[in-house]
């Protein structure tokens, strides 16, 4: 046998001297590794472990390599030695071994190494983990085997006890010196001029003031030079589109005036003589323009009638006397209400009546308005107002007190507060210093609607002046977001506003925070209609991008139905079912209205409540019509188009058109009267007008061509038009192509499933018959199992699971006949048997 031979040879002692002999190159290579499973191989054999054991020298020559960094090569040492342990007369050997150890490795105290590895960490966790369950196994072996002597137990117990104090020991020593270091750090601290520190930190706030403010000024550069990049590029293509259609017009004036001559020659030659000459007006030719075309937009034509709102503005408050939409008035005429500028008091407007003035008291001071809607005296006869007589009411009022409380100056003191200080006499010089002192703002606007202006313009962060610049700048700097235009919009000043503010114009500086923007705004000519100019120039091609898209998937979806070979041949097939499954009045048909192609699906198969008639229809186009089950890229505009509201996009468009309108109107406004310098509105929104005119009436273009697209598309599908919109007809094919996925993918899973357990099912066979191949063989080499069972490594297994240590030594046997290394010959003991515990 080999291990016999390699005994005679003397291989145990050549290992032995290599394992003494090696440098350490060599200790921390895979040789060392290889050498010591040599070793562990041979003690697998009986012969060869009781020449290892035999070995005076073996167990202290193997226990050096745990001084290897290796952490393969020290677990199986570490296994060597605590199944050592269990063999009889080797855990002697053992202890003398960790003994020699202790020498050789200079330890402080013996198992020092060992614990220490305990403490350490590895770098890789199942390493680590390998080798700690190694070190608690030999300790485990070390502790529990032996003679059994109590003694060796207690001053084995001991020895490792004693790490456990020493490492305590050290931990608190580190604590002293970690505790002293930090305090050291402290102090260091302390020492710092704290000056030094104060400048550093007030300098690098500085620098982060800065950051923050270029920072900002960065995002604001950016934003604005993607707007102008976005305006250049929009502003190329609507050049290059109206350079295309100048020359398509250009030609198509040349061949109509080449007719027109044509026809007037024509027209001249067949005319009865006379002296009388006369022309008449050329009849267009067809197709073409009725007259030239006007020259691009540098002459304007007359505008329409202003507008007194956008469509996507809520309405301005309406103009006495002007009747709405009429003309602006001239330059000498007295402005409209709410244009920016005071407007005429309402006693000018009064018709005479035999009613008199009233004597009302005045207050001292201004107070607050109180919003009411107030009768025309035309309207009191014959009402309970005519019996009513306020002023006998002032003569019971406490009109002090009711100035007190509804005074137009807002005090930052609680106003019970104020009231109690009122109360109280003021006795000292001090008193009427401080009372004197007392900060007052005026507000005569209503407090909800200033509170909420407020906030506004903190979020803003832009001065009333920064603001009026941006909007007679018309925003070219992008200092004012769409979002912010929208909300500034809601706090339009009103003519009441303007009439309270105007008549506490001379307190401008003492007016609170919303009041003095309102009155500011007010100042601007036509401030409303600047404003709601400017957010339609923001808004504008946000609108046209949402609306375009819409009017495409309409046109390209009507195309695609039309077109779609596929659908066609699909109709056909379903037409076909459809007869032959129908008979009577229902069947006999010459087609089906579009709704029924998501019926299909309600059509169960009577042998698979799970099939319907869709799924026959793909089977059946898998076979013969492969071609047709790939229409969805044939119709890919479909689910688009679906989502479009015919009427909403109508009425989306129309109102992009009278913004448009109202834009043209403020512009011929502002072009007619006086300008200031700073005032951009003219060159900005005339060059807006140009670009977005022609957008539009492309978007118009396509909206009609989509129009009369869908209304041939319901036509060719023999639909009544205007019975559906684009949303319910598209829908009906959308869910139909979602159906017609579904079960095509249910068909798939079928497929799939069915095939996963025929494959299943074969597996089951083959092993099954794979196991009884193996029962069989088994069967017939069971009489030829040779004697040696791999006896060591078993050990190994049962000391690192714990097994070892039960006190049930007929468990161990059951697992070792259960891993199926059955042993033939029963006479023969296993290694495991001669423990002692």
């Amino acid at each position: 046998r080999f291990v016999t031979r390699f005994i005679e040879l003397d291989g145990l002692t050549c290992l032995l001297n290599f394992l003494k002999s090696m440098d350490y190159d060599t200790a921390e290579s895979r040789i060392h590794t290889s050498v010591i499973g040599c070793i562990k191989a041979l003690m697998n054999n009986s012969q060869g472990r009781a020449h290892v054991l035999v070995h005076p020298e073996s167990i202290n020559i193997i226990s050096q390599s745990l001084r290897t960094e290796n952490i393969k090569t020290k677990i199986a040492v570490l296994e060597i030695l605590g199944a050592v342990c269990l063999v009889p007369d080797g855990h002697k050997k053992v202890l003398q071994a960790m003994l020699h150890y202790q020498v050789y490795a200079a330890e402080r105290t013996r198992f020092q190494t060992l614990l220490n590895e305990l403490d350490r960490s590895m770098g890789r966790y199942r390493d680590e983990v390998n080798l700690k369950t190694a070190i608690m196994s030999f300790i485990n072996a070390v502790l529990n085997a032996g003679a059994g002597e109590v003694s060796l137990q207690v001053y084995l117990h001991s020895k490792l006890w004693q790490h456990l104090d020493f490492f305590e020991m050290v931990r608190n020593e580190d604590e002293v010196e970690l505790a002293k270091r930090f305090d050291m750090v402290s102090e260091c601290g302390w020492l710092v001029n704290e000056n030094e520190v104060r400048q550093w930190r007030e300098q690098a706030e500085k620098f982060r003031k800065e950051h923050m403010e270029l920072g900002s000024r960065l995002e604001k550069k950016e934003r604005e030079c993607e707007t102008k990049t976005q305006e250049k590029e929009d502003m190329m293509k609507t050049l290059n589109k109206m350079k295309d259609k100048l020359q398509k017009e250009s030609v198509e004036l040349r061949l109509a005036r080449d007719q027109m001559t044509e026809l007037m020659c024509q027209l001249n030659e067949h005319s009865t003589g006379g002296p009388l000459s006369f022309s008449l007006p050329p009849p267009p030719p067809p197709g073409g323009p009725m007259s030239l075309p006007p020259p691009l937009p540098e002459h304007l034509p007359p505008p329409p009638p202003p507008l007194q709102s956008f469509s996507c503005f809520p309405p301005a408050p309406p103009p006495p006397p002007p009747p709405p939409g009429g003309p602006p008035p001239p330059p000498g005429a007295p402005p409209f209400f709410g244009m920016g500028m005071q407007a005429p008091s309402l006693h000018s407007f009064t018709c005479g009546t035999n009613l008199s003035k009233k004597s009302i008291p005045q207050p001292s001071h201004p107070l607050k308005s109180f919003n009411w809607s107030k009768l025309n005296e035309d309207k009191i006869s014959g009402t309970i107002w005519n019996d009513i007589d306020d002023i006998r009411a002032f003569k019971t009022l406490d009109l002090e007190e009711f100035e007190r409380m509804f005074s137009a100056y807002q005090r930052h003191q609680d106003l019970l507060t104020n009231t109690y200080v009122r109360q109280k006499e003021v006795d000292s010089m001090e008193d009427l210093y401080l009372s004197s002192r007392k900060v007052k703002e005026l507000s005569v606007i209503d407090g909800r609607r200033a509170q909420n202006c407020v906030i506004l313009l903190s979020k803003l962060k832009l001065s009333n002046e920064e603001i009026k610049k941006a909007i007679m700048e018309m925003d070219e700097q992008e200092d004012l977001p769409k979002d912010m235009l929208e909300q500034l919009l809601k706090f339009i000043p009103e003519k009441s506003d303007i009439d309270l503010l105007e008549e506490h114009k001379h307190e401008i500086d003492r007016m609170a925070r919303a009041d003095r923007f309102l009155y500011e705004m007010s100042r601007i000519d036509h401030y409303q209609q600047r404003l709601q100019a400017l957010f339609f120039k923001k808004k504008f091609p946000e609108r046209l991008a949402e609306a375009k898209p819409k009017v495409e998937a309409l046109l390209l979806a009507c195309k695609e139905l039309s077109r779609s070979k596929r659908l066609k041949q699909l109709l056909e097939v379903v037409l076909a079912f459809g007869n032959y499954m129908n008979k009577g009045q229902r069947g006999n048909a010459f087609g089906f209205k579009v709704a029924s192609l998501n019926k299909i699906i309600d059509t169960k198969s009577s042998i698979d409540r799970n099939i319907t008639l869709l799924h026959y229809l793909i089977m059946i186009f898998e076979k013969t019509y492969p071609d047709i089950l790939s229409i969805q890229d044939e119709l890919e505009h479909l689910s688009e188009a679906a989502k479009v509201n015919l009427v909403e996009l109508e009425k989306e468009v129309h109102n992009i058109k009278n913004g448009l309108r109202a834009v043209e109107s403020e512009l011929e406004y502002q072009k007619r009267h006086y300008r200031d310098p700073e005032d951009r509105f003219v060159p900005v929104m005339s060059d807006f007008i140009t670009v977005a005119s022609f957008s539009f009436s492309e978007l118009e273009d396509l909206l009609s061509e989509a129009r009369d697209k869908f209304a041939k598309a319901m036509k060719h599908f023999g639909e009544l038009e205007g019975k559906m919109q684009p949303d319910e007809f598209f829908g009906i094919f959308d869910t139909f192509l979602q159906s017609f996925s579904e079960a095509k993918q249910d068909l798939e899973n079928m497929r799939k499933k069915k095939e996963e357990e025929e494959r299943r099912a074969r597996m089951e066979a083959m092993l099954k018959e794979q196991r009884d191949k193996e029962r069989r063989l088994k069967k017939a080499q069971a009489g030829s199992i040779s004697e040696e069972g791999g006896e060591f490594d078993d050990l190994v297994s049962a000391l690192r699971s714990g097994e070892v240590f039960d006190k049930d030594i007929s468990k161990l046997k059951r697992n070792r006949k259960r891993s199926g290394n059955q042993i033939v010959d029963t006479s023969r003991e296993r290694a495991v048997t001669k423990l002692n515990y």
